[in-house]
């Protein structure tokens, strides 16, 4: 009997013993798959594209002097239908014209001290303002400006109101290729990654799509925009 007891014991020992070697390689085990787990690269991935704007705001301001303002709101109405029809006549639409009322400055009012008196009491400013998908009619239309300049109109311009604005508003249409691009980017620099450090590239870990820029392509070329995005992706390594 006392046999029987020793031997049950014997086993009972051998069992845990098989048991807590078992439970041990498992942890150590998962221990090392957490380990391999925990190592990651950060990349980033850019995509960056041209693209034609596809809207221009050209503000066209002019002025008038005079010391009658009756005649010098006439003579501002009479230049503003001159610009409009100059402006049909070349293609663009009337629905793309507008006119500001003018800005009517009465310098009399503005004299300190002893100034002299300035040679016309009132100045008139107007601005006739193209929006228009046809940029471009409208950058040909520019350089010809200037034979309503020789006809007397008197075109002003160099300040931020007068300066002419190119809008790219397709950018909702182009995102999705232009993010799968920067991703596939970010990933070829992550394959690199582990190549170079004998390691496997895995799964995802985190990705953040940054902001998409646009500027000009240059100073001169204003209505080329330049489209940019980078993204920031996180991928798991093992070896």
């Amino acid at each position: 009997m006392l046999r029987n007891d020793r031997l049950g014991a014997l086993l009972l020992g051998v069992f845990i013993f098989l048991g807590l070697s078992s439970l041990g390689y498992l942890l150590g085990t998962s221990a090392i798959r957490v380990k391999q787990y925990e190592r990651s690269v950060t990349v980033k991935g850019l995509s960056e594209r041209e693209y034609p704007a596809d809207v221009v705001i050209w503000p066209i301001q002019f002025t008038a002097a005079g010391n009658d303002l009756q005649a010098l709101y006439a003579v501002t109405e009479d230049n503003t239908a001159r610009v409009r029809t100059f402006l049909v006549e070349h293609g663009i639409a009337e629905g793309e014209i507008t006119a500001s009322a003018p800005a009517v400055t009465d310098k009399s009012a503005q004299q300190y001290g002893n100034n002299a008196r300035p040679e016309f009491r009132y100045t008139a400013q107007q601005t006739v303002t193209v929006y228009s998908e046809n940029i471009d009619a409208v950058r040909s239309i520019m350089g010809a400006l200037s034979e309503l300049g020789k006809q007397g109109i008197a075109f002003t311009g160099g300040d931020y109101e007068s300066q002419t604005d190119y809008l790219f508003t397709r950018l909702n249409a182009v995102k999705p290729e232009m993010i799968e691009e920067a991703t596939d980017n970010a990933r070829q620099v992550a394959q690199k990654f582990a190549a170079d450090s004998h390691s496997t590239l895995g799964k995802i870990k985190s990705a953040s799509q940054g902001q998409f820029s646009i500027e000009p392509r240059d100073k001169n070329n204003p209505h080329i925009k330049k489209v940019r995005v980078v993204s920031t992706v996180e991928y798991y390594l093992s070896d």
